[in-house]
């Protein structure tokens, strides 16, 4: 028998390889895949259901539950989220990710939209979803996290909002764990990944099928 799953940043990067994969794996899933941008073209399969969704945004988590109505949720895989690079910076300096998160150039802006984006609209969405969370027999919700959220291995500094917004990621899930004992929550760090979320292909970085494998 099929599952219901709920995958976020599905259109592009990890969120998309997720979304592929359980598609594929069984025909009886139902896949539901949001995101603030549409689906590429091609997927389009007949148990894919694409809800345009910003998780920043209380109206358009309350459109995503009305979608979902009743519909226990046996998986949440939640992959949404950005780096936390200064606009500006990243617009002179396309090739270099580090340039755009030091301390010299880092600005309250940019790191109040990635904790809005990575910490807050993940506890937003999560805190949506638990009502049909716990309408299905063990639950599970995976959250792609970062090592760079770890104080202790925070060795070269830098990387201001990234780091700050997926170590507060990384609190709220084990809150969530706590507070929810009945739903499982996984904390992954999927490595580095060629990914959207900058605009070059960083040194050492795997594709997104390459990290699902692992995975």
């Amino acid at each position: 028998m099929g599952k219901t799953i709920l995958v976020t940043g599905a259109a592009s990067g990890l969120g998309l390889e997720f979304l592929r994969s359980y598609s594929e794996a069984d025909q009886g899933n139902v896949v539901y895949g949001i995101d603030r941008q549409p689906l590429p073209s091609p997927e389009s399969r007949i148990n894919i259901h694409f809800v345009q969704v910003d998780i920043t945004s209380a109206q358009s988590l309350a459109a995503l539950r009305s979608n979902l109505s009743e519909r226990p949720l046996d998986l949440v895989i939640h992959s949404a989220g950005i780096r936390g690079l200064v606009p500006d910076v990243e617009d002179r300096h396309p090739d270099d990710v580090a340039a755009c998160e030091t301390l010299k150039v880092m600005t309250p802006e940019t790191f109040q939209r990635t904790l809005n984006i990575n910490a807050v609209g993940a506890f937003a969405l999560i805190q949506a979803l638990v009502p049909n969370l716990r309408k299905a027999h063990d639950s599970k919700v995976v959250v792609m996290s970062s090592r760079m959220g770890s104080i202790s291995q925070n060795t070269s500094g830098s990387a201001y909002a990234y780091r700050a917004s997926k170590a507060a990621l990384n609190a709220l899930v084990k809150s969530f764990s706590i507070d929810i004992p009945e739903v499982t929550f996984i904390l992954c760090h999927p490595g580095r990944v060629e990914t959207k979320l900058v605009r070059c292909k960083e040194e050492g970085a795997i594709s997104p099928k390459e990290s699902l494998e692992v995975l």
